[in-house]
C-alpha cells in the first residue's frame, strides 16, 4: 500500500473583483485532477517552470491550503476528512521544507526556539530533553550545538536551510514535501543540502515529495518524476524512463532547455 494517495486533487480560486463593477472574473484552477502515488523510503521529484502549481500541490497534500476537490489517503487514512486529534496526530508525521531560508525563519527567535518548537506543541518534554534534542537534531543537518544560542541572521543561506531541515525534523516524520529548498541557493550550497537530503532520507527512513523546476536536481534525487503543466501531471515514470524515453512534449522541452541531461 502507497504511503500517500492522490485521486483527483483539484484546487480553483477566484480571480479578483473588477474595479468598475465589482463582479468577479472568474477562477483558475491551480491544480487540475492530479493523481499520484507516493510509496514509502521514495522520493518522488515533482519538476514543472514557476506557474505550473507544483508548491500549491504540495500545499494541498499537507492541508495548508484546502483542495476544491479529491482525496487523499494517507497510511490507509482519509486525511481529508481528520479533524481535532487525528490531524494533530498526522501533523506530526507530515511536514515541509520551506523554499526561502531567510523568510521561513523567525528573526527573533534563537535558533534553540525555532527548532524545539514543534517539540513544544506536541511534545512533554523536560527542558534538558528539549535540549538535548535540538542539539542531536543541529548535529544531524551538520550544525555545531552550540548555534543554538544565535538568531538566524547571524548564519549564511545554506545554514538557514539547515535549520529549516532540523525543525521539519524535529517530530520525526515520515513524509516530507521540499519545496523548492534549494532555488534560494547558490549552486556549490545547494549541492552540499541535496547530498543532505539524501542522507537524512537513509538516516531516518523519509519518504520525500522534492518539488524544484530543476531537471538535474530532481534526477539525481529523486526515485521517480512526475512533470506538471499547467496544474497537471503530463507524465510520471522512473527517473531513467522520463530522462531518457520522455513521451509528452513538454517534457522533452525541459530536458532540451538543461544542458547535460537526456533528452
Amino acid at each position: 500500500m502507497p504511503l500517500l494517495e492522490i485521486r483527483h486533487l483539484s484546487k480553483t480560486f477566484p480571480l479578483g473583483e473588477s474595479l468598475f463593477d465589482g463582479a468577479g472574473r472568474g477562477e483558475v484552477r491551480a491544480v487540475d485532477d492530479v493523481s499520484l502515488d507516493i510509496q514509502t523510503g521514495e522520493t518522488l521529484g515533482l519538476v514543472g517552470e514557476s506557474g505550473s502549481g507544483k508548491s500549491t500541490l504540495g500545499r494541498l497534500i499537507l492541508r495548508l491550503v484546502e483542495p476544491s476537490y479529491g482525496t487523499i489517503t494517507f497510511e490507509g487514512r482519509d486525511w481529508l476528512a481528520a479533524t481535532g486529534g487525528d490531524m494533530r496526530r498526522a501533523r506530526r508525521d507530515m511536514q515541509i521544507i520551506f523554499q526561502d531560508p531567510f523568510g521561513s525563519l523567525d528573526p527573533r527567535m534563537r535558533v534553540e526556539d525555532v527548532v524545539s518548537e514543534p517539540l513544544i506543541i506536541h511534545e512533554q518534554l523536560t527542558r534538558a530533553e528539549l535540549r538535548a534534542r535540538t542539539a542531536e537534531l543541529l548535529h544531524a543537518v551538520g550544525l555545531d550545538p552550540s548555534a543554538m544560542q544565535r538568531f538566524p541572521h547571524e548564519f549564511s543561506g545554506g545554514q538557514r536551510q539547515r535549520i529549516g531541515i532540523a525543525r521539519a525534523l524535529a517530530l520525526r516524520p515520515k513524509f516530507v514535501v521540499a519545496d523548492e529548498p534549494v532555488s534560494a541557493l547558490d549552486v556549490s550550497v545547494a549541492a552540499q543540502i541535496v547530498n543532505l537530503l539524501a542522507q537524512l532520507q537513509r538516516q531516518f527512513g523519509l519518504t520525500y515529495l522534492f518539488i524544484s523546476h530543476s531537471m538535474p536536481l530532481v534526477r539525481y534525487l529523486a526515485n521517480r518524476i512526475a512533470v506538471m503543466y499547467r496544474g497537471t501531471i503530463v507524465e510520471i515514470g522512473s527517473t531513467q524512463q522520463i530522462t531518457r524515453d520522455p513521451q509528452h512534449p513538454y517534457t522533452r522541452s525541459l530536458l532540451e532547455a538543461t544542458p547535460g541531461v537526456e533528452a
